[in-house]
């Protein structure tokens, strides 16, 4: 078994939210259930727009004085000022915070000790604490390196505006209910899933040397197949067709690459 590592995530940064209607507030925004978020349990969400596309994700934490959102340090203010735009008169404060957020990986809750939160996305992903004073043993870009590995797709990879959450596997990932009630952007995420509209999904994609460029074509021989998203060498997050991918030779810049298939993808996905 892998010895965890802690990193501090200088990527990330929290708002404190708090008041009688935090949760009600978050819930009719938010793509993952809220109201039943329980005291030491964190959830995985997302911020969509009207027309169902991915802004920021979000990870939601119940702690004593309320709630705390997990989310991108260079996009705080934007959903600051988002979130504010929602409040309207509902009782809720939101406030940027200083707490560091750390992430403890490849790591088992039980047996660390308070403070912190199971990752809801997937077990190998350890765990994430806010404010706590720990030491770091490990780099962000370690854990950033641990994730790929993984398959699992990060900021850099959805942007902003830029694609729909199910496409950048929210709902394999836990990042969205489809049984709570009304969220912003919920009526196209729900019509995609239940049509099952789902023709693009964020896959890891391996190769020899190093990352092609963001953005560059994915090709299954002449037919395009997705475009590379973030990476390192050897390795690669990609948002590719699920049509066209299938038994194909696939190539970008003329160098041979693969799929590779997480554990936590369901057949169907693949299929």
């Amino acid at each position: 078994m892998s010895t965890p590592r802690i990193a501090h995530l200088d990527s990330r940064a929290v708002i404190a939210v708090t008041g009688p209607d935090a949760k009600t507030f978050l819930n009719g925004l938010l793509s993952q259930e809220i109201e039943t978020l329980a005291p030491g349990e964190l959830r995985f969400s997302g911020l969509l727009t009207p027309q169902g596309r991915l802004l920021y994700d979000l990870f939601v934490a119940a702690v004593e004085a309320g709630l705390l959102l997990d989310v991108a340090a260079e996009h705080r203010d934007a959903i600051l000022a988002r979130l504010t735009m929602y409040k309207l008169r509902a009782k809720v404060e939101l406030v940027a915070s200083d707490s560091a957020v750390l992430a403890n990986f490849p790591a088992h809750v039980d047996e660390m000790e308070a403070g912190w939160f199971a990752d809801p996305r997937l077990p190998a992903l350890g765990a994430r604490a806010y404010g706590l004073d720990v030491a770091a043993t490990a780099t962000e870009d370690d854990y950033d390196a641990h994730r790929l590995t993984l398959g699992v797709p990060g900021p850099a990879d959805w942007g902003t505006d830029r694609t729909y959450p199910i496409e950048a596997d929210f709902d394999l990932l836990n990042g969205i209910d489809f049984k709570k009630g009304c969220f912003v952007g919920q009526e196209t995420t729900s019509r995609m899933k239940r049509r099952g509209t789902i023709k693009n999904r964020m896959l890891p994609i391996a190769f020899d040397g190093p990352t092609p460029a963001f953005g560059a074509e994915v090709l299954a021989g002449d037919l395009r197949a997705g475009e590379v998203l973030s990476g390192r060498d050897g390795r690669a997050m990609a948002l590719l067709r699920l049509d066209r991918i299938a038994g194909a030779a696939l190539t970008v810049d003329g160098r041979a690459v693969t799929v590779d298939w997480p554990d936590w993808v369901p057949a169907i996905v693949t299929s």
